[in-house]
């Protein structure tokens, strides 16, 4: 069936952002932003690019909600970068919380046309939207521009086809993400329960050294003492390849896995002369300690190989009474983190390293303690790391798939 050329602009029924709602002045006096849950999410180009709707987030009161009726976000709304990465298309997904948008994006809704589809066809075309950003440091996009944009489109019962194959495949990226967050909270309760809260196993029948405080046989150290850390080398732009061995950064780090599509490279000779040391093994746990602290990834055999670099800090178990899993849960409770920020520095940008961590402690329990919650928890980990490895084969599917509908190579 033959697709047809449609200007974007004759199909949208709505394209809005935050400033349709009014000047900047009377938005200045009825909204203020806030860091603790409230009535609304302001959604933010952050969110979408770390593809993480749980934190980071910004509130709004009911009445601040309800005065920005104009920027209201629903699920399925396409989302667009307006200013910085103008042009970068997003997909809303259901947040059972009511929604708003942030500044410098746009909001965009159709009419006749498939909604799904038409997210589907903007995000395989962006580099085309991109095109008509203007700007000298900051590129913006306008909705003139976007009303503007052309597309090649075919009819509807096609583009709801189209759009059911490729939700399929996000359908099961999303249900995996959900099972791993449900395997992550178990994991993480058993780790409060047994270290936090003292019911380990035969807990019932250990008794309490009167000096420590501690179950006997357990112990406070200094974290050094049980977990080798290491932070990388600061590899600078001077010497990014496009092949050879690749190296962490901060923008890499997205809920709880690694995006390789923003990695740069050393030369194998490189590495093996100056930075063999920071090379990462499977297992390896690291940590973001600039911008946004805390963030947790494990390493799996398919991100390797793969170099340590600057901001990003590498664990690695030294002795069995605190196994790698041991450290993973350690490092992701709520009480590190805040223990992390209290001794972070940095006013604009928090900055946490190595001396850092070579003041702070940890409950180290007996060697029997240690090896059996090892043993308990490694079934759960191991089936979280081979679902975001799943996840990843998903995605690769699907970025190789949506090309071929959109071009019309595979007819459907």
């Amino acid at each position: 069936m033959s697709w047809k050329i449609i200007r974007l602009g004759d199909y949208i029924t709505t394209l809005t952002d935050y400033h349709a709602n009014g000047a900047y002045s009377k938005l200045k006096a009825n909204v203020t932003l806030k860091y603790e849950p409230d009535y609304a999410i302001m959604i933010r180009t952050l969110n979408f690019e770390r593809n993480n709707f749980q934190n980071d987030l910004i509130y709004l009161n009911e009445n601040e909600y309800n005065f920005l009726s104009k920027s209201k976000v629903y699920e399925g709304d396409i989302i667009m970068n307006k200013i910085a990465n103008a042009g970068s298309v997003y997909y809303m997904p259901r947040l059972h919380k009511k929604t708003s948008l942030a500044m410098n994006l746009f909001l965009i809704r159709f009419g006749e046309l498939n909604q799904k589809f038409m997210y589907y066809l903007m995000k395989i075309n962006e580099p085309y939207i991109k095109t008509f950003a203007n700007g000298t440091t900051t590129k913006s996009i306008t909705k003139d521009a976007v009303r503007n944009l052309r597309f090649s489109i075919p009819q509807q019962k096609t583009q709801k086809r189209i759009a059911d194959i490729l939700s399929a495949y996000d359908d099961l990226i999303e249900n995996n993400l959900k099972r791993i967050k449900l395997l992550e909270q178990a994991a993480q309760n058993i780790y409060k329960e047994w270290f936090v809260n003292m019911r380990f196993l035969g807990h019932e029948n250990t008794p309490i050294d009167q000096e420590t405080g501690l179950p006997e046989g357990w112990k406070e150290c200094l974290l050094n003492e049980y977990i080798d850390f290491k932070e990388g080398p600061g590899l600078r732009n001077w010497q990014y390849r496009t092949e050879g061995i690749p190296f962490l950064n901060i923008r890499m780090m997205k809920s709880g896995d690694l995006n390789f599509s923003s990695v740069n490279f050393l030369e194998i000779n490189e590495v093996e002369k100056k930075y063999n040391h920071f090379l990462l093994k499977e297992y390896d746990h690291i940590i973001s300690t600039s911008g946004t602290l805390g963030k947790v990834v494990t390493i799996r055999k398919s991100h390797l190989p793969l170099c340590l670099n600057t901001s990003i800090i590498r664990l690695r178990p030294i002795r069995d009474e605190v196994g790698k899993w041991y450290i993973k849960r350690k490092v992701s409770c709520s009480n590190f983190l805040n223990e992390m920020k209290s001794f972070a520095t940095g006013s604009a940008q928090l900055n946490f390293g190595p001396k850092h961590l070579n003041m702070m402690k940890i409950i180290v329990p007996s060697k029997f303690i240690g090896l059996e919650f090892e043993k308990l928890t490694n079934p759960i980990e191991l089936k979280i790391l081979s679902l975001l490895d799943y996840n990843q084969k998903l995605q690769k599917a699907r970025d190789i798939l949506l090309p071929r509908l959109m071009n019309q190579t595979i007819v459907v």
